[in-house]
């Protein structure tokens, strides 16, 4: 079997791939159309979220789902115009949510994260990055009892997984974040999310650590599969590809036949500058589908789901409604001379990744559609990858992030 490996994409999971192969005596070329951080990668809330365990596809979310898609600006929504491109995925989102594979799809999630976290501390030894990692903690904020209680059976699914979480109430909340609007009367401390200073310098940086131990960055389009390799816009390419393109990684599958349902999750986020608020950790406001969080680059507002595809135009009015609500939900916050960023976000209907190799393409692995977990299971990801390409079996059953699960 080849030695060399080509890694299409330059973000924070194609470069962590491209080094631990390169770590294993691979020789690694990463092709990318725009280059490193170009996309999801640089505009992200910085955040190695272990505890993040449950799927987006849930009877939960199915309950709330009508009320916040008659919201144009609410959580999550799905633009009209795109509504019947949706559909299938919509359909298959829906399978997905019923509680035997909401139990199946937590677990794999678990599994990829205790490997995850597992593997960070090596990977950021390795790459000379560790002391870009922060290990602040979050808090996930409720409002009124009637909202935290029904945050429960999460919090219970995760005490399983030996998740270390610690529920909080009223003056207690301000111990941890001061400053917090007085609605928000409930609320769950989790040691264990982590956070990176910020996310486009540290994938900038895993690109410098790559190109100074030898690694090739070469920008061009990937256009297909071919055997024994890929075909760019630039010419043909030899060894054993990855694909790791983000929201684009299931157009190169379909070019050998293998349909994958990835859609994009469009995240909507402003960076504002330092100083607009007194934040001590990242804050979570689940039932409003946004976070903020500080970077070296400012106090960033972002998250919802606008299930929009990747050609309709940004619906800005989105980051302007979550920059609403956290000046009313942290009262002292300066909202002026904000900069606006939107992302897509690759996401499977059951929020699990695929992670292997194609059917009858021993020499195409898949490593894409972590959703807004892309930072958090790097490290795991890029472990499972050399892995295989080194013919050794994962520290993990892959069979729950398959390629062709939905077929």
């Amino acid at each position: 079997m080849t030695r060399e490996v080509i890694v299409v994409g330059a973000g924070v999971i194609g470069l962590s791939v491209a080094l631990a192969a390169q770590a294993r005596g691979f020789k690694v070329r990463v092709i990318d159309r725009s280059g490193p951080a170009a996309g999801a990668s640089a505009g992200n809330a910085g955040a190695f979220a272990f505890p993040e365990i449950l799927p987006l596809a849930s009877p939960r979310i199915l309950r709330q789902a009508p009320k916040w898609l008659l919201d144009p600006l609410g959580p999550l929504s799905v633009p009209p115009r795109y509504a019947h491109r949706i559909a299938p995925w919509m359909w298959r989102f829906w399978r997905a949510s019923r509680p035997a594979q909401v139990r199946a799809s937590t677990e794999a999630q678990a599994a990829l994260m205790r490997l995850s976290q597992e593997a960070l501390d090596p990977h950021l030894a390795r790459t000379g990055l560790a002391h870009m990692l922060r290990r602040d903690g979050q808090l996930q904020l409720y409002e009124g009892a009637r909202a935290f209680r029904a945050s429960l059976p999460g919090w219970a699914a995760r005490e399983a997984e030996a998740i270390a979480f610690r529920h909080l109430e009223g003056a207690e909340i301000a111990e941890y974040q001061p400053g917090l609007a007085p609605r928000f009367t409930h609320a769950t401390f989790t040691p264990g999310w982590f956070s990176i200073s910020d996310p486009r310098d540290y994938t900038h940086a895993l690109a410098e650590r790559f190109r100074a131990t030898g690694g090739e960055i070469e920008i061009t389009e990937a256009r297909a599969l071919i055997p024994g390799g890929l075909r760019t816009q630039a010419g043909d390419r030899a060894g054993r590809v990855v694909i790791a393109a983000g929201a684009y990684s299931h157009r190169l599958a379909r070019t050998v036949g293998v349909k994958i349902p990835l859609e994009t999750e469009r995240g909507y986020n402003t960076t504002l500058p330092h100083g607009a608020f007194d934040l001590r950790l990242h804050l979570t406001f689940g039932g409003h589908g946004f976070a903020v969080s500080s970077l070296a680059s400012g106090l960033q507002v972002g998250g919802a789901v606008e299930l929009g595809g990747l050609d309709l135009p940004p619906n800005f009015a989105r980051a302007d409604a979550m920059l609403k609500k956290a000046a009313a939900f942290l009262p002292g916050l300066k909202t002026e001379a904000g900069r606006q960023w939107m992302g897509f976000r690759p996401s499977l209907p059951d929020s699990l990744p695929v992670i292997g190799a194609l059917p009858g393409r021993d020499a195409a692995i898949c490593a894409f559609g972590h959703g807004h977990l892309g930072l958090t299971q790097s490290a795991g990801t890029a472990r499972i990858v050399a892995d295989l390409l080194e013919g050794r079996a994962p520290a993990i059953d892959l069979a729950p992030f398959a390629p062709l699960r939905f077929s």
